[in-house]
C-alpha cells in the first residue's frame, strides 16, 4: 500500500510538472506577445526552455533537498532517453530528415558539452595533490555552463535571423487579459514547483523502499517522466508526418538540459557528482555519437528505421546494465 501511494505521488508529480510547464509557457508567451516582444525572441527563449522546465524544476529541487543523485541522474538519464528511446521510437514510426546545421553544429556541440560536463564533474587530481576537478559541480562550473548556454542562444538567434533555422509558428492568444495570463502563469509555476516536490518525494521513497540507489531512479523513472513533453512532441510530429522537426527538438532539449538545467542548479548550490555517474556520462556521449554517426553515414542525412531499431536495442542493453548494477 505504501509503495502504491508513492507511485501515485510520483504520477501526480509528473502530471503537475508537464501540465504546469505547459500553462506557464503559454501564459509567458502570451504576456510577451501582448508586450510586443518579437515571436523570434519568444520562440528562442520561453518556448524553447519550456520543454526543459520539468528537468529544471526536478534537478533544482533535488539539489536543494540534498538528492544530488536525482539531480544529475535526471539530466543524464533524460538525455540518454531522448536520443536512444524517443528518437528510436520516432524514427521507426517515420524516418527523420536532419538539417545540415543540426548535423554540422548542434549534434557535435551536444557531444562536446557532454564531455565538458563529465570533465568538470568527475574528481581528478595529480599525484602532488593539485586537483583539477573536485568531484562536484560548483558555482564556477555553473558559470561556465551558463556562459556556453548564452553562446548557444546567440547561435540560435543568428541562425533564425538569417533564415537558416526552421521558423516555428507560435500560437499566441492576445485576446486574454493581463490579469488572466498572470494568474495562469503563477498557477502553472506553482504546479511546476509542487510537481517537482512530489516527484522528488515519490522517487526518493520508492528508492528507499526497494533499496535502489537514487542514481538508478533518477536515470530511469524520473528521467522518463521529465522527458514526457519531448516524447509527446516527437510522436505527434511523426504521426503528422512532420517528424523532420523531432531531431532538432531533441538535440536542443539535450543542450538545454546540460547547460541550462545543471548550470542553474549548480549556481544555486554545489552538486556532488558521484563516481558512478562516469559510466552514465560515457553512455550519454556515446548516444550522441551514435546519433551523429547514423545520420552522417546516411547519404540522405536521414535517421532511418534501422537506426531507430539499433538505438532501441542499445537502450535496452543500457537498461539491463542499470538493473544489474
Amino acid at each position: 500500500m505504501v509503495l502504491f501511494l508513492n507511485f501515485l505521488i510520483l504520477a501526480i508529480g509528473f502530471f503537475a510538472l508537464v501540465k504546469g510547464a505547459d500553462w506557464f509557457v503559454d501564459s509567458a508567451a502570451g504576456i510577451a506577445g501582448k508586450l510586443g516582444v518579437p515571436q523570434l525572441i519568444i520562440g528562442l527563449t520561453i518556448v524553447a526552455m519550456g520543454t526543459s522546465a520539468p528537468e529544471t524544476a526536478v534537478s533544482l529541487t533535488a539539489s536543494l533537498k540534498n538528492s544530488a543523485d536525482l539531480a544529475v541522474g535526471n539530466v543524464l538519464g533524460s538525455n540518454i532517453i531522448n536520443i536512444l528511446l524517443l528518437l528510436g521510437i520516432t524514427s521507426i514510426i517515420c524516418p527523420l530528415l536532419v538539417r545540415k546545421s543540426t548535423l554540422k553544429f548542434e549534434m557535435p556541440f551536444v557531444i562536446l558539452i557532454s564531455v565538458i560536463l563529465m570533465a568538470i564533474g568527475i574528481e581528478f587530481s595529480f599525484s602532488n595533490g593539485l586537483a583539477i576537478s573536485d568531484g562536484a559541480l560548483t558555482r564556477i562550473d555553473g558559470v561556465i555552463l551558463i556562459a556556453l548556454f548564452l553562446m548557444y542562444l546567440a547561435y540560435l538567434f543568428y541562425m533564425a535571423k538569417h533564415g537558416l533555422a526552421d521558423d516555428e509558428e507560435i500560437s499566441i492568444d492576445k485576446s486574454k487579459s493581463y490579469l488572466h495570463l498572470v494568474i495562469v502563469l503563477l498557477y502553472g509555476l506553482g504546479m511546476v514547483i509542487g510537481g517537482s516536490n512530489l516527484t522528488i518525494r515519490g522517487a526518493s521513497k520508492i528508492a528507499e523502499f526497494w533499496g535502489v540507489p537514487e542514481r538508478i531512479i533518477g536515470l530511469t523513472v524520473v528521467a522518463f517522466g521529465t522527458s514526457l513533453p519531448e516524447l509527446v512532441t516527437c510522436i505527434v510530429a511523426a504521426l503528422k508526418k512532420n517528424a523532420d522537426i523531432a531531431i532538432g527538438n531533441i538535440v536542443g532539449s539535450n543542450i538545454f538540459n546540460i547547460l541550462f538545467v545543471l548550470g542553474i542548479s549548480s549556481l544555486v548550490t554545489k552538486i556532488p557528482y558521484q563516481a558512478s555517474f562516469m559510466m552514465d556520462s560515457i553512455i550519454a556521449i556515446l548516444s550522441a555519437a551514435v546519433l551523429l554517426a547514423c545520420v552522417a553515414f546516411n547519404k540522405k542525412h536521414v535517421l532511418a528505421r534501422f537506426s531507430g531499431i539499433l538505438m532501441l536495442v542499445l537502450y535496452a542493453v543500457y537498461f539491463v546494465h542499470l538493473v544489474r548494477s
